[in-house]
């Protein structure tokens, strides 16, 4: 899923005192991603004390979700950070008393209509919210995930006026977002990132409406993940024993990200990905020759052997049970085909199939065996486009991955053969750019619809995810460089599509940047100069 770029040289203009760029204006108490409607008075409410806040819950109660929502709102509100330590300075509750405002906010009644688990690509994440004086402020939603999207849009409504007091403007937004698939891709293969910034990361999505953790968790090099069947996996591809998710480790991720509203899909891309990290199991990878004898190296799992597709639907059974999201991503792109053609025995079946020279023929051998593997366990899946591209036969409600330019053309051939089609293409954020032409202006201005195709076609395009693979990437470094650039992403995929102007949009990203900044969260500033009102 890499393109190769050239390295760009930059030269900045201008002197080593640096340029006279503008300070950046903010905008105040503008919610990120913008809503589907939303009408402000000028007129703001002062925020009652902690203590004397209160949310109320009405309707079915989701107790367990919507009581630590609540819980983590409180503080979120009034103290910044969802979990608040004694020690940080950013827990200092704001001033309280003031003169000049009509009246006070102090409470919020939740009406949720329904309760589900866990969310799923078919979840209702519509919300209707309304901000009065005392405790009329109300926040309806026919699911107990768009009673978090509200809950999260609430707490973006909070703002310090100008003598540091905590208010918000009387409001009212009815929202939804405009594509059910909207994600984060990252890749803890090439550098292994600890739990606890993973954690900080579905936070993030969760501050941004971002709802699919697509966790790229292995690849060739490195296994991290601890398998219950087949722990050799890990035991021999983890990089050590301390860069292993663990059983318990993966339970945390996908119970915290659950109480978000976020969905966690795992990746385990084959059979190209596989090289070195799934070396363990013995005869699943093909050996590669060199001069007619094997040369020590190994190649792509090998599609010729029964065995392979014993311990496929052995691994793939374990995975069901072990992540409860209906969709598993199973890759299949950039498939080297040259072992392959190395191998004698390779070439044997090869011809026994009647593919002669035709190795794409057996990459879909491979894949429509894996993906009844797949179908048989009741699983939907997710594929990396090059699936679709070769013709391999799939279930209807397959969601595709485009990666490829012309991406417009790729989503018009994806979706014209029937298929759910989600974008990445223009959105790999580990390229990075001069940050003096900000690439989130460029990652605002895409439209998953930008290409030919009818109605219909239009209809199958779910959304799309920004990536973060992880050869420059790690625990140092994948929060700064995500964020608030997959903001722009965020907003693009939830917001409606008239939603365009980069003039308001920069005043409320750098608004929304020192949001999550004083949340605890160690984001970068990319709209220039300007400051928050808490710095890291």
């Amino acid at each position: 899923m890499f393109a190769i770029v050239p390295f760009l040289a930059v030269s900045l203009l201008g002197s080593c005192s640096g340029l006279s760029l503008p300070v950046q204006e903010q905008s105040k108490g503008s919610p990120w991603p913008l809503p589907e409607s939303i009408t402000t008075s000028d007129n703001a409410l002062l925020l009652v004390g902690i203590d004397e806040f209160r949310f109320f819950s009405d309707g079915v109660t989701c107790t367990t979700i919507l009581d630590a929502a609540f819980r983590r709102y409180r503080n979120i509100i009034f103290y910044g950070p969802p979990e608040v330590s004694g020690t940080d300075k950013r827990t200092k509750p704001p001033k309280r008393k003031g003169a000049g405002y009509p009246g006070s906010v102090s409470g919020l009644t939740v009406t949720v209509k329904n309760c589900e688990q866990y969310p799923s690509l078919e979840s209702d994440e519509s919300f209707s919210l309304t901000v009065e004086s005392g405790n009329a402020s109300s926040l309806t939603a026919n699911s107990i995930w768009g009673a978090l999207s509200g809950l999260e849009t609430f707490s973006q409504l909070a703002y310090y006026d100008g003598s540091g007091m905590l208010v918000m403007n009387k409001t009212i937004i009815s929202d939804s977002p405009r594509f059910p698939y909207r994600g984060i891709l990252l890749d803890t293969s090439r550098h292994f990132i600890k739990v606890p910034i993973l954690l900080q990361q579905l936070d993030a999505m969760a501050y941004n409406k971002l709802n699919v953790f697509h966790w790229h968790i292995v690849d060739n090099q490195a296994f991290p993940y601890e398998s219950i069947s087949f722990p050799s996996l890990s035991e021999q591809g983890a990089y050590t024993p301390a860069h292993v998710y663990t059983q318990e480790d993966v339970a945390e991720v996908i119970e915290y990200a659950r109480l978000r509203g976020i969905r966690v899909m795992p990746e385990f891309d084959t059979p190209g990905h596989t090289f070195d990290s799934w070396g363990s199991i013995k005869d699943l990878l093909t050996p590669c020759y060199t001069k007619g004898q094997p040369d020590g190296t190994f190649g792509p799992i090998n599609p010729t052997l029964n065995s392979s597709y014993d311990f496929l639907q052995k691994f793939f059974t374990e995975i069901t049970q072990v992540f409860p999201d209906h969709y598993i991503h199973t890759g299949g792109d950039e498939v080297n085909f040259a072992c392959w053609k190395s191998n004698p025995q390779i070439t044997e079946f090869m011809m026994s199939m009647g593919f002669n020279t035709n190795y794409s023929k057996l990459e879909e051998y491979y894949e429509q065996k894996l993906l009844n593997i797949i179908s048989d366990l009741n699983s939907g899946y997710a594929v990396w486009q090059e699936v679709i591209d070769n013709n391999v036969t799939v279930r209807s409600d397959t969601v595709v991955e485009v990666w490829k330019e012309p991406y417009p053309d790729e989503m018009a051939r994806v979706t014209q053969k029937g298929y759910r089609a989600i974008l990445t293409t223009p959105w790999y954020l580990n390229y990075v750019a001069n940050p003096y032409n900000p690439d989130w202006k460029a990652y605002y201005a895409v439209d998953p619809l930008n290409f030919t195709g009818t109605v219909e076609q239009k209809k199958l395009v779910i959304g799309g995810e920004a990536c973060m693979w992880g050869e420059f990437a790690d625990g140092t470094n994948v929060i700064p460089r995500l964020w608030p650039r997959a903001s722009a992403v965020a907003e693009r995929l939830w917001s409606p599509q008239s939603v365009l102007s980069l003039d308001q949009a920069r005043m409320r990203i750098a608004e929304h940047r020192c949001r999550m900044l004083r949340r605890g969260l160690q984001v970068q500033p990319i709209t220039g100069p300007g400051y928050c009102r808490e710095e890291f």
